[in-house]
C-alpha cells in the first residue's frame, strides 16, 4: 500500500512506464501527464524495463547496510552503563 503523499500508485506507475518503454513517450511527457519529475519518470520506467510489472510496487526505505552501525561490543558497553 502506498503512504498517504504517493504522487504515484503501483498503477500509475506502470501505465507511466508503459507510456515511455511501450509507448515511445519521452520521460518529460510523461512525468508532466502524471505530474512527477522527469527524474521519477526515468526512474520508474527503468525498474519496468529491468523487472517488468513486479518492479512497481513498493519498496521499504529502509537500508539495506549502515557502514557506520555502532558495533556490538559498544552497544553492551552503553547497555551496561544505563
Amino acid at each position: 500500500m502506498s503512504h498517504a503523499n504517493a504522487a504515484l500508485t503501483p498503477r500509475a506507475r506502470l501505465r507511466l512506464a508503459q507510456l515511455v518503454v511501450d509507448h515511445g513517450w519521452t520521460h518529460t511527457a510523461a512525468a508532466k501527464m502524471f505530474m512527477v519529475s522527469p527524474r521519477t519518470a526515468s526512474k520508474w520506467s527503468d525498474r519496468y524495463r529491468a523487472e517488468g510489472p513486479a518492479g512497481m510496487v513498493d519498496r521499504s526505505s529502509r537500508p539495506q547496510l549502515s557502514p557506520s552501525r555502532t558495533s556490538a561490543r559498544v552497544v553492551r558497553q552503553i547497555v551496561g552503563l544505563r
